[in-house]
């Protein structure tokens, strides 16, 4: 199994060099913008290299919103990023489970995500996996909870679509990590990412706030856990300045 970050998006070989790490995730553009992705210019060093890349979609982006104006041009960045991804030896796009507002149906948001599979299925599929990320608020969302995802596996799981797990966004959401992966995979059948964040919050805080290992909420030892329970590449999202000693340390503590 192997370990790294997420990592700036200029330089993602230089900033995997600095941390020692063997997976790198990225943004393609402005995580907080529209625009359609250009070619990396790092695109031939990234598929010469041994790392394992992943690509992550904008923030912006929520597939199951029933508000046409955002709905219509996520599908579109899902299409287009996933293609980018695909140029630079990319194992996946991840993008987040998304929701709907206060007194609107869940259901809607659900169907709506199945929607985006069947018509690009009719079209060939996606150029990349395309990876469901947890979140860790909304009481309309629809990847918070394990129920709720268990309902949108139940309509995209078919698919092929797949999971990344993030620890901070479980955590907070209110899911013990104790026995996640099994949890979790017993929803999904897979985990193809995880996302080894600690939290700044409280358990159940709704908040997303990830934090280094080292000074997080959530006990190292649960983290390990995770780590010693999947057999997929592992990633830390937490502040730049400890990712080299949140790796070195899952690298000492985990079994892998």
């Amino acid at each position: 199994m192997r370990i790294g970050a997420h990592v700036r998006d200029d330089d993602p070989l230089a900033a995997a060099a600095d941390r020692g790490a063997e997976v790198v995730q990225f943004f393609l553009t402005d995580p907080q913008g529209w625009k359609a992705p250009k070619p990396h210019p790092r695109q031939d060093d990234l598929l010469a290299s041994d790392l394992d890349v992943f690509v992550h979609a904008p923030y912006l982006v929520n597939v199951a919103s029933l508000n046409n104006k955002i709905r219509i041009p996520s599908r579109k960045m899902v299409l287009q990023h996933s293609d980018a991804a695909a140029k630079i030896g990319a194992k996946g796009l991840i993008v987040h489970g998304g929701h709907v507002t206060k007194g609107e149906d869940p259901a809607d948001g659900i169907a709506n995500w199945r929607k985006l599979f069947e018509r690009q299925a009719e079209a060939g599929g996606f150029a990349v996996p395309i990876l469901i990320e947890n979140t860790a608020g909304g009481d309309n969302a629809m990847a918070r909870t394990f129920d709720m995802l268990a309902r949108l596996w139940d309509a995209v799981g078919e698919f092929g679509a797949g999971f990344c797990l993030d620890t901070c966004h479980a955590f907070a959401s209110g899911e013990d990590l104790v026995g996640v992966v099994d949890r979790v995979k017993a929803i999904t059948g897979r985990i193809d990412l995880v996302h080894l964040n600690s939290s700044r919050d409280e358990f159940g805080s709704a908040r997303d706030r990830h934090a280094n290992i080292d000074s997080g909420t959530i006990p190292s030892e649960q983290l390990v856990a995770v780590v010693d329970a999947v057999d997929c590449p592992v990633l830390v999202e937490t502040p730049d300045e400890g990712q080299a000693a949140d790796i070195a340390f899952l690298r000492e503590h985990s079994g892998r």
